[in-house]
C-alpha cells in the first residue's frame, strides 16, 4: 500500500480479487466532501493474508474496513463482537472500531438490499424470492427477505448442501420454539435447490424476484443462469454493479432488471456512518460512481 501521511486515516476494502471495486471512489469522494482526514483503499487480502490483515486494524491509524468475497464469513473468528444483525445472518462486510478499540463486525448488505428495492418500488412481503449463490452476500439477502416477510423463499447454488446450510440457519435464527417468527406468523416456504436443478425452471417462473448474490458477472460474459426461463412480471436484481449477462438476458425476456450500485452507495453510506460516526453524503457518493473510470 501506498505510504500516506502521518495524519491521514485509513479504511481498506479487504477481498480477492479487489481490482473491480467503485467503493474507493464512492468513498473517498465522501471523505474528502466533509472534509475527514481519511483514504479508503482496495486491498487484495488472499485467504492467507486475512487474519494479518484483520489484527493490522486494531492499529490507531486505521478507522475500520469492508470485507468482501470470499471473506464475509471467515472474517467473523477474527473480530472481537458482531453486531445483532450480523450475528444472526452469519456474515460481515464492515468492521468498525467502539470507543475502546475493539473490532465490530456489521452486516449493511442486509439494510441496503430493502433501502434499494424499495428505491425500485418492490415490496417482497408476501412474494416470492429466489436468490442464486450461497455466498455471504446471498445470506445477506435471504435474511433481510425472510424478515420481511416473503411468502416463499428458494436458494439455489452450485452446492446444494451449502443451500441447504444456510436455510437451516436462517430458520433457527427467524422461528422461537414453536416454530413462529417474532410477528407470530409462520416462517417462509424454504426451498434449497442445485443450479442444475430441473425444479429450478418452475420457480423461476413463478417467482416475484430473482437475485444474482454470485460474483459470476463481474468478469467476461459469465452469468450463472443461461437465459432464464422467466417472463415480465419478475423483477431480476444482480448484485453486480454492471451491465450484466443476466440482465441483458432477462430484459430480453420482458422482466425488469436493476444492477446492484443501488445496493453498493446504501450499504457503502452504512459503514461511512460506522467508521466515522458523520451522516454519509450520499448524493456526493453517487455522484462519484456515475463519473466515467
Amino acid at each position: 500500500m501506498a505510504q500516506l501521511p502521518v495524519a491521514m486515516q485509513q479504511i481498506i476494502l479487504i477481498g480477492d480479487p479487489v481490482a473491480h471495486s467503485r467503493s474507493p471512489v464512492m468513498q473517498n469522494a465522501a471523505l474528502q466532501h466533509l472534509g475527514i482526514a481519511a483514504r479508503y483503499e482496495a486491498v487484495r487480502t488472499t485467504t492467507a493474508e486475512l487474519a494479518g490483515r484483520v489484527a493490522a486494524l486494531r492499529g490507531p491509524q486505521y478507522l475500520g474496513a469492508n470485507v468482501t468475497l470470499p471473506h464475509k464469513q471467515a472474517v467473523i473468528p477474527l473480530l472481537d463482537r458482531l453486531e445483532p444483525q450480523a450475528a444472526r445472518i452469519g456474515a460481515v462486510n464492515t468492521i468498525s472500531k467502539d470507543a475502546a478499540g475493539a473490532l465490530v463486525g456489521a452486516n449493511t448488505d442486509a439494510p441496503a438490499l430493502l433501502a434499494d428495492l424499495a428505491d425500485a418500488g418492490f415490496a417482497p412481503a408476501g412474494r416470492c424470492a429466489l436468490i442464486l449463490g450461497a455466498s455471504g452476500a446471498a445470506r445477506a439477502a435471504a435474511f433481510a427477505l425472510a424478515e420481511t416477510g416473503v411468502a416463499t423463499l428458494v436458494v439455489a447454488n452450485r452446492s446444494p448442501a451449502r443451500a441447504e446450510e444456510l436455510l437451516a440457519d436462517l430458520l433457527i435464527a427467524i422461528t422461537d420454539e414453536q416454530g413462529l417468527t417474532a410477528s407470530g406468523d409462520l416462517p417462509p416456504t424454504l426451498v434449497a435447490l442445485a443450479l442444475a436443478d430441473r425444479e429450478l425452471a418452475s420457480y423461476l417462473a413463478a417467482c416475484d424476484l430473482l437475485i444474482n448474490a454470485t460474483a459470476l458477472g463481474w468478469h467476461n460474459d459469465e452469468t450463472p443462469l443461461p437465459d432464464p426461463p422467466i417472463g415480465p412480471r419478475t423483477l431480476v436484481y444482480d448484485m453486480v454493479y454492471r451491465p450484466t449477462r443476466l440482465l441483458r438476458e432477462a430484459a430480453a425476456r420482458g422482466a425488469a432488471t436493476r444492477d446492484g450500485l443501488g445496493m453498493l452507495i446504501h450499504q457503502g453510506a452504512l459503514a461511512f456512518t460506522r467508521w466515522t460516526g458523520r451522516e454519509a453524503p450520499l448524493a456526493v457518493m453517487r455522484a462519484a460512481l456515475q463519473e466515467p473510470g
